[in-house]
């Protein structure tokens, strides 16, 4: 099938991605569960090459929940952590030494310290030309983000009859960043998980059976054009 290449004119600003289906990759090929994320680590890479050379500015990707981290297997979650401590020493260095500029959406809190110390490392890196931005959200929970968010405007006595979107966007993660206009999730499964629901309000959905390690520059050229298909009328 030969997919028609994306209008330049109208590439989406901001892309946001859950990377479904790592373990399920690695399953049916008889392969440990953490070879389905390391593999997921290298599409992760390529994907936002691919996006950078396309004029994506954006890129939001889900690697680890709230829910994953209190629900799944200790060991799963050791050798992710132990996954994220290898990856920041070799794909994300060289990913920010190219310009990709990395901010972490999550709660901290709960976290390993060592973890924790290489989100400040990467904070602190100098980013000398930036091409991209790539937003990683870890130990992420949409409601949470909402919950936490509210707290604070709580605690800063706004009046109540003053708060508005603008002020509950201030609270957020995503601070700054203008929303994704398309999310993509790989692996079949058709739910957000508990991703963006707020900063997803007018997004365009794009649901392929994928997994993720398998999902390259093609299929990100495919989840495009689909969304240029689309018309965006934000209610009107």
């Amino acid at each position: 099938m030969t997919v028609t290449r994306p209008n330049n004119q109208n590439i989406p600003s901001h892309i946001a991605i859950i990377m479904d289906g790592n373990r399920r990759w690695a399953r049916v090929r008889n392969l440990p569960d953490i070879k389905g994320h390391e593999k997921g680590a290298e599409a992760l890479e390529n994907v936002v090459e691919a996006a950078d050379r396309m004029g994506i500015k954006t890129v939001t990707v889900y690697a680890l929940s709230t829910e994953n981290i209190q629900e799944r297997a200790k060991r799963e979650v050791f050798e992710l952590f132990n996954l994220m401590r290898k990856g920041f020493h070799t794909r994300l260095k060289k990913m920010m030494q190219k310009g990709v500029r990395v901010t972490i959406l999550g709660e901290m809190h709960g976290l390993p310290e060592t973890i924790k110390k290489l989100i400040d490392q990467v904070k602190d890196t100098y980013i000398k030309s930036e091409s991209i931005k790539l937003n990683i959200a870890l130990n992420y929970g949409s409601k949470k983000e909402l919950v936490e968010a509210i707290k604070d405007i709580v605690k800063e006595g706004v009046d109540v009859n003053k708060i508005n979107e603008q002020i509950i966007e201030r609270h957020l993660y995503t601070n700054g960043q203008p929303d994704p206009e398309l999310v993509i999730r790989t692996g079949g499964r058709s739910r957000l998980s508990n991703f963006l629901l707020w900063q997803t309000a007018y997004s365009e959905f794009y649901f392929t059976k994928t997994l993720w390690p398998d999902f390259d520059a093609g299929e990100l050229k495919k989840a495009i054009v689909w969304y240029q298909e689309q018309k965006r009328n934000f209610g009107k």
